[in-house]
């Protein structure tokens, strides 16, 4: 299967988390590539027990199956992959992981189009109020991709992760889903939102905590969004990874997201852009 755009385009940035593991608990292992984060969930010394969610950056493919190894063994392959949603830097290598692991991947109903080939995504939003990558985004590829993909179970369960449940957080994109553990109260939010101003280029760069909303650039529906962060809010986790920014955790993660989620209007909308309204 050929590579699309999205999965080709390799986007010269990064940060000073780039290639940083951190073990939040023992079983969720939070890794950085260049400016995303991708989630290994299973404890370390279970080689094949274990689920990761998103792929990271383009052409990290290499990288991400090193990681699984360092942390799970040479043996090393998951039950499944499950996409938040997908945007180039979630998705960007899932093709070649998928040859390398052969395992299934799973998203929402309303992303799977993006992922089999029948739709693509909007334009990113250049014009959009922000810093120096919102100007730069209208050269980030938008273009659906074309693997195989099921849908997930529609109850929230998800069999490959025990205790788990997954979540639709649409308004970053229309399919997007955050993973939630009832037991610890851990959430795996994607882009519903994230902890790092990544319109920003020096606070991507240096990775300043700042509990925020979704990427600008790549949102088209504010009020879901808003609505998807309130209803993460009221779960009220104790910790949280997301698709950008360092693990939130305690009372870094409650006061900022409650803030967020009352306060969206003023924190995370922009006050112009082609799909604020």
């Amino acid at each position: 299967m050929d590579k699309s755009i999205s999965e080709s385009t390799f986007i010269p940035m990064t940060s000073i988390s780039n290639g940083l593991g951190i073990e939040v608990v023992p079983d969720i292992y939070s890794y950085t590539v260049q400016i995303v984060n991708i989630a290994f969930i299973g404890y370390s010394e279970n080689p094949n027990d274990w689920v990761l969610v998103d792929s990271g950056m383009p052409n990290s493919s290499d990288e991400i199956i090193k990681a699984a190894e360092n942390r799970f063994g040479v043996s090393a392959c998951p039950k499944a992959i499950i996409l938040t949603h997908g945007h180039f830097d979630h998705i960007g290598s899932i093709t070649d992981l998928v040859n390398h692991w052969g395992v299934k991947v799973y998203a929402h109903k309303d992303e799977i189009p993006y992922l089999i080939g029948r739709k693509n995504y909007p334009d990113p939003d250049w014009t959009v109020e922000g810093g120096a990558i919102a100007k730069i985004s209208k050269f980030f590829p938008n273009d659906g991709i074309n693997i195989e993909c099921e849908e997930l179970n529609p109850t929230g369960v998800i069999d490959e992760l025990p205790g788990w449940r997954w979540i639709h957080t649409p308004g970053h994109t229309p399919g997007h889903i955050s993973l939630f553990r009832e037991n610890d109260r851990s959430l795996i939010a994607g882009d519903a939102f994230i902890t790092v101003r990544q319109d920003s280029l020096f606070k991507v760069l240096t990775q300043d905590f700042e509990i925020n909303g979704p990427p600008r650039y790549y949102t088209t529906d504010w009020q879901s969004s808003w609505e998807s962060v309130k209803k993460l809010a009221e779960l009220q986790p104790k910790l949280a990874i997301t698709g950008h920014g360092l693990p939130a955790t305690n009372d870094d993660l409650s006061k900022n997201l409650y803030n967020l989620a009352n306060n969206f209007d003023k924190i995370a909308i922009p006050k112009h852009g082609k799909y604020v309204h």
